[in-house]
């Protein structure tokens, strides 16, 4: 979604078409991250420059060369238009995600839209760097993988094979390790399609249990316990919840709102689970420094940070702080799963393709050593 932000032509398109076209898109098609990146930033530019809500949709509908997107647009424009609220409108689209549309409730309630504008801007901007970090780093190991999965098949089912048969007039025993490669590969049509069956079952089961809290519990409790890669997810969710506290003080939201919110937005199960005890915890009295000790989800450093800010009374500045440092931290790490990945995988392809041949070519040593002698 491109915007030109130096002309404006009136849109052609009349209102009553574009909801019985909108309404084929809504569930088909979905706004990219780039596109809301482009979005929330010529918005916030508009609104900035003194232009209304309203016509500065408007500005962004006509402007936008994309069919899907200008129809998304002028259908949140006539929802407000109608008396609805800008984050009711964005929610009723399916478009948006919880972080996105109470993020522009709080700008409106508090009157601060434009600032919400610019932190959702900076949201999808580092959400983007980062994605394009993790498919940079993943590429190459992923290629290779691939590549190593079906270079052990054909060598399963076509090179060991060959050699099955040569082996079968040597009338000797065959080395053990040659034996269990050999059983490996009369069965592999099998093993290769039981993993794949386990595969297909793992994503059937996800889809279907997603919602419910105790599956969230158990594969949330596996995925952090999953060395080096646990860790960096568990930064990710914390730099997204110090974001999100960051956005609502700002925006003077009152601490147990801003914590019902940012449970909201956030979506990952241990920290929803966390900000309900802790909210009980501050409502008792209790600072939120003390209550986040609790957890162990959050970090000591994180958590020493904000008991320094709730002394000098800078919470917003030192989560904004705290958001900073964790973006660093995860670019780096994510940087870093590259260089650990890239030797690993070459050792374990060099030491399975080795394991293979030397299995294979051992039995014919020992039948040149008997027919030199």
């Amino acid at each position: 979604m491109s915007f030109d932000l130096t002309t404006y032509k009136t849109p052609k398109a009349k209102t009553k078409d574009l909801k019985i076209q909108t309404g084929s898109f809504q569930f088909s098609k979905k706004l990219s991250d780039k596109k809301k990146e482009i979005f929330y930033r010529e918005l916030g530019m508009l609104l900035r420059s003194g232009v209304d809500f309203k016509k500065a949709l408007e500005i962004l509908s006509n402007q936008s060369s994309n069919t899907f997107e200008k129809e998304l647009i002028l259908r949140i424009k006539e929802k407000v238009v109608e008396g609805r609220s800008i984050y009711e409108s964005m929610r009723e689209s399916n478009q948006f995600s919880a972080y996105e549309y109470y993020s522009i409730q709080i700008g409106e309630e508090t009157r601060k839209l434009e600032e919400v504008l610019g932190e959702l801007q900076k949201y999808f901007n580092r959400k983007i760097q980062m994605k394009r970090q993790i498919i940079s780093v993943m590429t190459y190991p992923t290629i290779v993988m691939l590549v190593t999965v079906l270079v052990l098949y054909f060598m399963l089912n076509k090179v060991v094979p060959m050699f099955s048969s040569v082996f079968k007039q040597f009338g000797s025993e065959l080395p053990k390790s040659t034996q269990i490669i050999l059983k490996i590969s009369n069965h592999s049509g099998m093993i290769f399609s039981i993993v794949i069956g386990i595969i297909i079952g793992l994503i059937t089961i996800h889809v279907l249990l997603k919602e419910k809290d105790s599956y969230r519990s158990f594969t949330t409790k596996i995925i952090l316990k999953i060395p080096y890669f646990g860790n960096l997810i568990r930064k990710i969710y914390i730099s997204r919840f110090c974001q999100a506290m960051n956005l609502l003080i700002t925006s003077k939201t009152t601490l147990i709102n801003s914590l019902t919110l940012t449970a909201k937005m956030i979506g990952f199960y241990p920290i929803e689970i966390a900000i309900q005890q802790i909210k009980e915890d501050i409502t008792r009295g209790a600072s939120l420094n003390e209550s986040l000790k609790k957890h162990p989800v959050f970090e000591n450093k994180m958590v020493s940070m904000v008991e320094v800010a709730e002394q000098v009374n800078q919470l917003e500045s030192m989560f904004e702080r705290l958001t900073e440092q964790y973006n660093e931290e995860i670019s780096h790490q994510t940087k870093m799963i590259g260089v650990i990945l890239e030797p690993m995988i070459i050792i374990v392809i060099g030491a399975i393709v080795g394991v293979i041949m030397v299995s294979m070519y051992a039995p014919m040593f020992d039948l040149s050593k008997i027919i030199n002698k």
